[in-house]
């Protein structure tokens, strides 16, 4: 980002704004004061900075923080100027309002340290230095203290940061798209117990395989009319030419008088994948059309808390068409009921994974009834590397078309009818991730159909692997001389 000066030409909010709800009763704003103590820190905010951190602030009448219930929701890309505005508007208001607590977290380690580096640079300006009573960063600590008592702390959700703070006036939770239910009810009641607590999630769209349900849930309930959030996005058309720079400054209003051309391709070098460059440097939502042939609610109904105790198990292996994707999966049989998990996921080469992936069934067969092979791009070295370790043959099943398109249809069935059990699982499982995307895929003219992820990141290997796994139980007939549950 270049050196602050605001240019008179930097667009409105309005201007570059893709979706922008607003929350009911704003009658005044406590971005004033901020405004005026930046300034005398020596920051200047662009247009559409001033605009947004006017609504963030935005008060009702009875002096409460219009988006107090329903949060502040920002949905913006990589290289904005998003750690700055927000950055400097919390570090004013911790001027502004002793004994102010702030709790910033992200997702993963790294982008909490990077953004404590930030905001420790903030911190050390020469206007801002006599404001501040320390900076610590040792035994795993972050945080910025204020003389008056106000602080901010930093921290990973991933290291079970943000639980335990008895009052917190403002949460901030950057990585949005990866931030589960479980995390929001540790933090969130935090701010209740604050007078005027505020919450901003900020982060750019999720991936398929993202634990986003909240943050695509605040988007959706923004977008449908919600009056309580504060709705913030920024993105390029959803039919963007990726190389089109006029999309670049419909996604980022910090383009190109801050952030060059030359950092956006620097970006997107990093960034690798085109589905990857759309989310984070363009903003730009997956299409809502990403379908699931199992519905929530009959998955929901099917997850246990807790696995059998015996049973005969029985595994399944999966490898996409690419080869650059496998997983594993058990399944326990007790009578006519039977109960799945994924043990593994992996992705990379099929080659550099199958002898890890011999050795460990090697290592069970005795105690297993039947293993299932699905996907030739890796089927026949898998049963050839079974075989070399003794496995013996008829253990072993590489699934015809017709096995599997049978398995896919017999979990849909027995999830249905409650005979097939799953873990309760967290958002950010594999197996979470690919019900979630994975929908039916014709195949033949006889109704016969299988799993297809319809999201560009999203994996059915799991799913298949399931499928493969159920099928193998309820086909074995062989019953191994100890009977053992569980899938390790």
């Amino acid at each position: 980002m270049s050196q602050r000066r605001t240019p008179r030409s930097t667009p409105k909010l309005s201007e570059t704004v893709r979706h922008l709800c607003v929350p009911d009763g704003i009658v005044t704003t406590g971005w004033g004061p901020v405004r005026a103590q930046a300034a005398e820190l020596g920051i200047q905010f662009d247009r559409w900075q001033d605009g947004l951190g006017t609504l963030i602030l935005g008060k009702r009448a009875d002096g409460t923080y219009a988006a107090g219930v329903g949060g502040v929701v920002l949905s913006i890309p990589r290289q904005t100027g998003k750690t700055f505005t927000i950055g400097w508007m919390v570090f004013c208001l911790c001027v502004l309002f002793p004994r102010l607590t702030v709790i910033w977290t992200a997702h993963r380690t790294r982008t909490a340290t990077e953004t404590f580096q930030a905001m420790r640079s903030m911190a050390r300006k020469p206007r801002v230095m006599p404001l501040v009573a320390a900076v610590r960063a040792a035994n795993g600590e972050q945080a910025v203290l204020f003389r008056n008592g106000s602080r901010i702390l930093f921290g990973a959700r991933e290291s079970g940061f943000g639980r335990g703070f008895a009052q917190v006036d403002l949460l901030v939770l950057d990585e949005a798209q990866i931030l589960s239910e479980d995390a929001m009810s540790d933090m969130v009641p935090a701010t209740n117990a604050a007078s005027n607590g505020l919450v901003i999630m900020m982060g750019t769209p999720p991936r398929p395989k993202d634990p986003g349900m909240v943050f695509t849930q605040r988007r959706q309930d923004a977008l449908a009319g919600d009056r309580g959030t504060l709705y913030v996005e920024f993105s390029a058309d959803p039919d963007a030419d990726l190389d089109d720079w006029a999309q670049v400054a419909k996604a980022n209003p910090s383009f190109p008088h801050r952030t060059s051309k030359t950092a956006v391709l620097r970006m997107r070098k990093l960034l690798g994948a085109d589905a990857s460059y759309r989310r984070e440097a363009l903003g730009i939502w997956d299409a809502v059309a990403v379908r699931r042939a199992i519905p929530a609610t009959v998955w929901e109904d099917s997850a246990v808390e807790v696995g059998p105790t015996g049973g005969v198990r029985s595994f399944g292996v999966a490898f996409n068409a690419d080869g650059d994707a496998q997983a594993i999966a058990g399944v326990v049989k007790n009578g006519d009921h039977y109960h799945a998990e994924v043990i593994g996921a992996y992705t990379g080469t099929t080659e550099s994974g199958i002898g890890t992936l011999a050795d460990w069934l090697a290592d069970r067969w005795k105690q297993t009834a039947r293993i299932a092979i699905v996907g030739p791009a890796g089927s026949g070295v898998l049963a050839d590397a079974l075989r070399a370790r003794k496995v013996p043959d008829r253990l072993v099943q590489v699934m015809t078309t017709r096995q599997y398109t049978d398995s896919c249809a017999a979990l849909l069935e027995g999830l249905r009818d409650g005979t097939v059990t799953h873990p309760v699982g967290q958002s950010s499982d594999v197996l979470e991730a690919a019900v979630r995307v994975c929908d039916k895929r014709p195949r033949g003219r006889d109704g016969a159909w299988s799993w297809t992820a319809t999201s560009p990141d999203g994996d059915e290997t799991p799913l298949e692997a399931v499928s493969a796994a159920l099928w193998a139980a309820r086909t074995a007939k062989r019953v191994p001389g100890r009977r053992t549950g569980g899938m390790s």
